[in-house]
């Protein structure tokens, strides 16, 4: 174990510890700043919207946080869109691209550092020219992993066509090996999720497809003014997922058949965690319009959808919804992961219980998170301690898939736009819209979509990155997490790659609690920071850790100073029991 000691990265006025400390209290001015464009982030997105009202350009994008130069910071990989339509070209576009063509996906290099002043430096280099080959679709979403456990994270790109891996060289460029992986897929694909379903070590690929969305057969929509609208999924047909295995040498196979992947939905989100508590990897799939999927790992290569008989198909109503971004965490601390998505506006966002055996009970009008999401529909979405008290709070962006009248009627030129909100966990079984009170960036109204979660500046708070259909990114810097004591895990295997699909917990008096997972899943076509933070509040002591690995090893790791980044190392730990 290696315990990294870290400078205090970040100062505010805004922050109280009374505030973070009592929910009651009121919340500093500023809870996140957005630095986008001072640090060097110039990404706008182009939808390649041409008045045609073509389904896919409403739909949105999502990014990647990840350090694929393994210099210790994250950097950050933004999927981005092309001209839209048969003969289209970018004059066509309603709203002009605001980058050189042809079109690309962004990767952005993190080179923030301290100043002579003690301050943060936040900057960043748009390294894309320099990067090899990157994303060149009708982008969609972006999948972070390790397909040949050199230590370095590969991309898998989704696009409106053809997919693409990339992977990493190591050099500080990507290589296109797509053809020689074996993991294309021509169908319209959304988000997916690297995981080790086998238990053999090395990563396999989960990808979520939406519609079969046909050129020559698009079908026209229209809203109940009569005037042309967006499709809704149900429009088209569903289309089955995709599981690749990966083989070792570079190459996947497809056992989607083999492993019983079966069933058409309209996947946009997905997550992978072990839901029923026997230790193997489940994978939940947020269907837009469609039940949803929870595909519980039989042992033996494959998979059962259980969503059904466990509750978490369907709402509290027994209907489908049109769910978006997806989440999975204990946010309740009983030891399980539980279940939270966005949906369309006058639906409600929706959280599931689980009952630590994979059960689930839709719970989301006594939670409070019901009324106030009636009227917004979201996309990316995540659990994350943003004050660091212990306890998981949540943020969801929103935007709107079919024209919102008002707007219409005030001759808005892009009429979808709707603000983000924030919620904090009260600590007693109830969430706080707290949106209004957290500042300034929680008065815009955009049409985000995508939501990548991790510590962009190292100073132990989670940070966001925001991506918006036909608009700027935003890069949410948190100003208030690190005011209170948290502790910085990464969890790395024997040869030093980062480890996802581990479960950690602090130990106190031999009691577990704080459960947190290894992840990069979640959100919206979006890949999240691997590292894990857990806000430790008011307690600046020394913390035990107890940690479940992806095959059965439980270890404890005693110790650890708060305040810093350890580096946990698989078998370095001491053998713990269950």
């Amino acid at each position: 174990m290696i315990s990294i000691t870290l400078p205090k990265l970040r100062l505010t006025a805004y922050a109280s510890i009374v505030c973070l400390m009592f929910p009651g209290a009121t919340l500093p001015a500023e809870v996140f700043v957005d630095i986008a464009s001072e640090s060097g982030i110039d990404f706008f997105h182009f939808n390649g919207m041409s008045g045609e009202i073509y389904f896919p350009e409403i739909v949105g994008t999502g990014s990647a946080l990840l350090d694929y130069d393994r210099d210790g910071d994250l950097d950050i990989y933004i999927v981005q869109g092309t001209m839209l339509g048969p003969g289209k070209k970018s004059e066509d576009a309603l709203f002009p691209p605001r980058h050189p063509l042809p079109l690309t996906d962004r990767l952005y290099r993190n080179d923030t550092r301290i100043g002579d002043d003690g301050n943060t430096l936040i900057r960043f280099t748009d390294v894309t020219t320099e990067s090899g080959e990157l994303g060149t679709g009708y982008g969609m979403g972006v999948a972070t992993g390790d397909i040949n456990n050199d230590g370095f994270t590969d991309l898998y790109v989704m696009n409106l066509d053809n997919n693409q891996l990339l992977l990493n060289n190591g050099d500080g460029s990507f290589s296109d090996v797509t053809a020689l992986a074996r993991v294309d897929d021509p169908r319209w694909s959304t988000s997916a999720v690297f995981l080790d379903y086998d238990k053999d070590g090395w990563q396999d690929l989960y990808v979520a497809t939406y519609v079969a969305f046909d050129w020559e057969n698009r079908i026209p929509c229209f809203a109940s003014t009569a005037a042309r609208e967006y499709c809704g999924p149900r429009t088209y047909d569903g289309t089955v997922d995709k599981l690749f295995r990966n083989l070792h040498d570079g190459r996947f196979e497809d056992v989607t058949l083999a492993a019983g992947i079966v069933g058409k939905g309209g996947g946009l989100g997905v997550v992978a965690t072990d839901f029923d508590g026997d230790q193997w990897l489940d994978i939940y799939v947020a269907n837009d319009g469609a039940a949803n999927f929870l595909w519980i790992n039989q042992k033996d290569g494959s998979f059962i959808d259980d969503a059904m008989l466990a509750g978490a198909a369907l709402n509290m109503d027994g209907a489908p919804e049109a769910s978006m971004g997806v989440d999975a965490a204990d946010f309740d601390d009983d030891g399980d992961d539980d279940l939270f998505m966005t949906h369309l506006a006058r639906e409600t966002n929706t959280l599931y219980i689980n009952d630590g055996a994979g059960w689930f009970e839709d719970q989301t009008v006594s939670m409070g998170l019901a009324k106030d999401s009636f009227s917004y529909t979201g996309f990316g979405v995540a659990w994350f301690d943003y004050d660091n008290d212990g306890w998981l709070d949540l943020l969801m962006v929103n935007g709107a898939v079919t024209h919102i009248q008002e707007l219409v009627a005030a001759k808005d030129p892009y009429p979808h736009h709707q603000r983000n909100q924030l919620y904090r966990n009260l600590r007693n079984g109830h969430y706080e819209d707290v949106s209004d009170e957290s500042g300034k960036v929680f008065e815009l109204s955009e049409v985000s979509r995508g939501a990548a979660f991790g510590d962009i500046d190292n100073d132990g708070d989670t940070d966001v990155l925001i991506i918006n259909n036909n608009g700027p990114a935003r890069l949410l810097i948190n100003e208030v997490g690190n005011q209170n004591n948290w502790l910085g895990l990464e969890l790395v295997s024997n040869s030093g790659h980062p480890v996802v699909g581990a479960r950690v917990a602090l130990l106190n008096g031999g009691k577990k609690h704080k459960w947190r997972r290894t992840r990069r899943d979640g959100s919206y076509a979006s890949a999240n920071d691997p590292r894990v933070i857990i806000g430790l509040g008011g307690d600046d002591g020394e913390q035990d850790l107890f940690v479940l690995w992806p095959d059965g090893l439980r270890e404890s790791y005693m110790g650890l100073a708060g305040r810093r980044y350890h580096r946990i190392e698989y078998g370095k730990g001491q053998l713990a029991d269950d």
